[in-house]
């Protein structure tokens, strides 16, 4: 009897180590989270404010279907809380460790609290919130009597209605596709728990937003496109960056956009405060405008340079002088903590609403007769980068669309893509094509990792198909 006495001690010490060594693991990853604990926990806090906050989802289907189900396993064990009255969201590892903080602020949605600074972050100048932001989930076109885009009455047809459910072309993860075919929407599909209403993240389709700002402010005499970017004074070179270099994401600045780890990208929107200050401070690598390298901190940088050209107006700019013109009364442009716009990334907009914005660049700027960018400016934005082989326009679109299976090789041209298309393209699959020569705007939006392999091309091929007069 004695050697099981014995054994049974050794092991109640081998267990009494492992769980002292798992508390003081887990007291000291709490008290000095690593950097890619702090992202994770920030990206859930964020994702589920935004979502709760803008777009009236539930929380825990927030943190189930968009921050754990496409797979990443350090997403798989976040836990968060959010305080409705306070308007503020927690998340951690097992919920307590890595800090992530985010909070939503009238008229500007949720800003990431890196530093943890509440008290500074809910004293940041934030704008007048929209009658519909107080009932997230529930919002109306503007006019909703007037046939859309002036309103919210649409005839869709019944053929094209019917092949948007073809969930191969929709492709896995989809959430909302319209279709705009010479200035109305002619066939759209919602994912359940999805509708006409539902603001959806545009991702990177947001710099194309930026660049329509940039144009707005040009056509009001406040920038030129050979306005300096903003070191005046002689830096290495830096000095020499133009609104125009920027635009063409040919700032030379160095900055790595991977999303796989603590990357430049990642450490911009999850770790810091002040997020064009961050991508501001990176070296240039590259004098101004020979090099072309995809960047999002190029756009939160652009974001900035807005808001100071818009003076008074700020972070209200996009709302009082793009959205309410363009009657997009679900989309808000999301600030960093400091109060910057998120240009690179952070705007929600329902899927007719991203069709309003595709329809004004397809239009020229030009919406119900005012002239509301510099005539050429589209053009202009659609015009090939030439360092980027001619993936790439001048004004924060992209000429091809997806990524290129053969690298230098324009996927769209196996498809029979019109030459003159551009996109907007985000994160997780979302696209608005935009075909001038058809008069076609195509927007899809959902929650399609890279790993689905979902391209947009098949989806555009067929409804060109379906369209042709």
């Amino acid at each position: 009897m004695a050697v099981p006495t014995k054994l049974g001690k050794i092991i109640l010490r081998i267990a009494t180590g492992l769980v002292l060594v798992l508390l003081v693991a887990a007291v000291a990853l709490w008290l000095k989270p690593p950097d890619i604990l702090r992202v994770g926990a920030n990206y859930a806090a964020k994702i589920v404010c935004s979502n709760v906050f803008l777009a009236g989802r539930d929380p825990d289907e927030v943190l189930r279907t968009d921050v754990q189900a496409p797979g990443i396993p350090l997403l798989g064990f976040m836990r968060v809380s959010v305080d409705r009255d306070r308007r503020v969201v927690r998340a951690g590892l097992l919920g307590f460790i890595g800090g992530g903080l985010a909070l939503a602020r009238p008229g500007t949605g949720c800003a990431v609290v890196p530093d943890g600074n509440l008290d500074f972050a809910s004293h940041v100048h934030s704008v007048p919130a929209r009658p519909a932001e107080a009932h997230a989930g529930t919002r109306t076109d503007a006019h909703s009597g007037a046939v859309w885009p002036e309103g919210s009455t649409v005839a869709t047809t019944a053929a094209l209605d019917r092949l948007l459910t073809d969930d191969t072309l929709a492709g896995p993860g989809m959430r909302a596709i319209v279709v705009v075919d010479h200035g109305r929407i002619v066939a759209e599909r919602y994912a359940p728990g999805f509708s006409a209403t539902t603001p959806l993240l545009g991702w990177s389709m947001t710099k194309s937003v930026v660049a329509g700002l940039v144009g707005v402010l040009i056509k009001e005499g406040r920038l030129t496109l050979d306005r300096s970017a903003g070191w005046s004074a002689p830096d290495g070179g830096r000095e020499r960056i133009r609104i125009a270099d920027l635009l063409a994401m040919s700032s030379g600045l160095r900055f790595n956009e991977a999303y796989g780890a603590v990357s430049d990208v990642t450490r911009m929107l999850f770790l810091q405060p002040d997020m064009p200050g961050f991508a501001r401070e990176q070296p240039l690598v590259h004098p101004a405008g020979e090099f072309w390298s995809y960047s999002s901190g190029t756009a939160n940088i652009l974001s900035r340079i807005v808001q100071d050209a818009a003076g008074g107006l700020a972070a209200a700019y996009p709302t009082e002088k793009l959205f309410k013109p363009l009657g997009m009364t679900s989309a808000t442009m999301e600030t960093d903590e400091d109060g910057t716009l998120v240009g690179s990334s952070y705007m929600y907009a329902s899927a007719r609403d991203w069709a309003r914005y595709g329809l004004f660049l397809l239009q020229d700027g030009v919406w119900q007769g005012q002239e509301m960018l510099p005539r050429g400016y589209v053009a202009m934005m659609a015009s090939p980068v030439a360092a980027s082989d001619g993936e790439y326009g001048h004004g924060l679109v992209w000429l091809w669309g997806s990524h290129a299976v053969t690298p230098g090789r324009n996927p769209d041209a196996a498809f029979g893509i019109p030459a003159d298309i551009f996109w907007m393209e985000g994160h997780d699959g979302q696209s608005t094509a935009i075909i001038p020569s058809r008069q076609l705007v195509i927007v899809r939006l959902g929650l399609t990792p890279a790993r689905d392999h979902f391209h947009p091309q098949p989806l555009v091929k067929a409804i060109l198909e379906a369209t042709r007069r």
